[in-house]
């Protein structure tokens, strides 16, 4: 399983606001039962086999080109863990974990 951080910054839209291509981008993981992800203030994080989030990362991607922006810049990071399950939830338990030793 992969968690995988993806944040899509449409340019030449016109307008500084985001959240409407951010929430085009946020339904297209509503209709993805495959993965689960979190939208954060500043990208979406998802979980799930990274061959199922590749394809959903480009339609994000493609969006707001959809939606009339003229550029996009995508910004892809990957957690691929093999050794053992990785998931959002286990990343942030083991930083409150060490807090908590502290």
């Amino acid at each position: 399983m992969a968690v995988v951080e993806v944040s899509v910054v449409p340019i030449g839209t016109g307008t500084a606001s985001l959240s409407r291509y951010v929430a085009g981008c946020v339904r297209i993981l509503q209709n993805a039962p495959e993965v689960q992800y979190q939208l954060t203030s500043m990208g979406t994080i998802i979980e799930g086999e990274l061959a199922a989030i590749i394809p959903l990362v480009l339609k994000m991607h493609e969006h707001p080109f959809t939606a009339g922006a003229d550029r996009v810049v995508t910004t892809i990071k990957i957690d691929d863990r093999r050794d053992k399950l990785l998931t959002m939830a286990g990343k942030v338990a083991a930083v409150e974990e060490k807090l908590a030793d502290d």
